[in-house]
């Protein structure tokens, strides 16, 4: 059996909002040619599948029918819909809109569904991820939630207990709306904060709805948090609450826009570091969940220096043939960036790891992270019988 199911075809570039728009597919090209160079395609660990886009009645599982109509109504006559979030900056309306978004969803559906059989043990689209789509609007260059419909079919299918894990710098608002109030489904969201970042949500406090208390857990993060405070924050909170939910199978958003280098954020969480952030999620799927993990894509918008490194290794730790870091780039990759973009490209992938700090080595409450970190165990971990304060 195959260990790793990679969603990809050319026709996901057709996600595409025009020139200048951040969510460039030129993110995703440059992405699976550094994972082709690199041998990745080559694994026997790793299969590579297409999909069509996703009927209606899939996309109707997290979207209301009028919205799904409002989207293909807008792309066939290209009259902005601003009340569905459709035309706006974020998202304007092109013409192949319906079937491109259809095709995200069916990838990580398809994902899902590859991983839950049993037919992989871990499924990746790294063209998904669009955590800000919400049941009847568009938001955030997202305009289906593919993220959200690969949870539900897992429901559908069956399973019990899933666990959203959400790296992305932006707040993983849409997952979290659509499964609020849903004891099945936990969404752990690790951020900037809020009040400093769109889209302006995912405070401590947010738990989750009456029915469904402590299964939304909001991470929070100052501007300018680097890699080391980052990691330390995951540790301090996302593995003790994954534990005590025992999911059955795990979906995790890794968008990479928490880079230092990217334009639209303000942390500042290196390769490496998410490198590490990867694995450890990785290794909580084997540990909790049989090994099922469902791995999407999501934002980063440094599309040269940043996208690249961290969705490629991210393939390759799924197919368990991990990148060393800091090892040199394939020139031929190199040159064919440099010609695409007229951009330098990266020498090496990565600096080394990350030397971060562990939570048990105590408190401080002068420290930014610090605060925010315990803010959210104080408001979710009780909740769980956990103590906030020790581990």
């Amino acid at each position: 059996m195959r260990v790793a199911r990679l969603l990809w075809s050319p026709e996901l570039l057709r996600y595409d909002f025009g020139p200048g728009h951040p969510m460039a597919p030129a993110r995703l090209d440059l992405t699976m040619r550094l994972v082709a160079e690199l041998g990745l395609l080559d694994e026997p660990t790793l299969e590579v599948a297409d999909v069509e886009p996703a009927p209606d009645a899939l996309i109707e599982t997290v979207h209301d029918a009028a919205y799904v109509a409002a989207v293909r109504r807008a792309a066939a006559t290209g009259v902005p819909d601003v009340a569905r979030g459709l035309g706006t900056d974020d998202d304007p309306v092109f013409p192949s809109m319906h079937e491109a978004a259809a095709r995200l969803v069916a990838a990580s559906v398809d994902a899902a569904e590859a991983v839950w059989s049993g037919r992989v043990v871990h499924g990746v689209n790294i063209a998904g991820g669009m955590h800000h789509a919400q049941r009847g609007a568009a938001s955030g260059f997202c305009i289906y939630n593919d993220a959200a419909a690969a949870v539900q079919r897992l429901l559908d299918l069956g399973a019990e207990r899933v666990a959203y894990v959400d790296l992305d710098a932006h707040h993983g608002d849409g997952v979290e709306a659509i499964f609020w109030d849903d004891p099945r489904v936990l969404t752990v969201s690790v951020h900037q904060d809020g009040h400093t970042l769109f889209p302006g949500s995912g405070s401590a406090g947010d738990t989750g709805g009456t029915a469904a208390q402590g299964t939304a857990v909001n991470l929070a993060l100052p501007p300018r948090t680097d890699g080391a405070h980052w990691l330390r924050a995951l540790d301090a909170v996302v593995p003790a609450v994954v534990r005590e939910f025992r999911p059955q199978v795990i979906v995790s958003q890794h968008g990479c826009d928490a880079h230092g280098n990217d334009p639209l954020t303000d942390l500042n969480v290196g390769v490496g570091a998410q490198r590490t952030a990867a694995r450890w999620v990785h290794d909580l799927a084997h540990e909790l969940a049989d090994g099922r993990w469902v791995a999407l894509g999501g934002g980063g918008y440094a599309v040269v220096d940043v996208v690249p490194l961290v969705w490629a290794s991210l393939v390759a730790e799924a197919a368990h043939a991990p990148l060393a870091i800091g090892i040199e780039l394939p020139e031929s990759w190199r040159r064919e960036v440099e010609e695409l973009s007229g951009l330098d490209p990266a020498e090496r992938l990565g600096s080394g790891d990350v030397a971060w700090r562990p939570w048990t080595d105590g408190y401080d409450p002068a420290d930014d992270v610090d605060r925010a970190i315990l803010a959210t165990r104080r408001h979710v971990f009780p909740t769980w019988g956990l103590d906030p304060y020790r581990d």
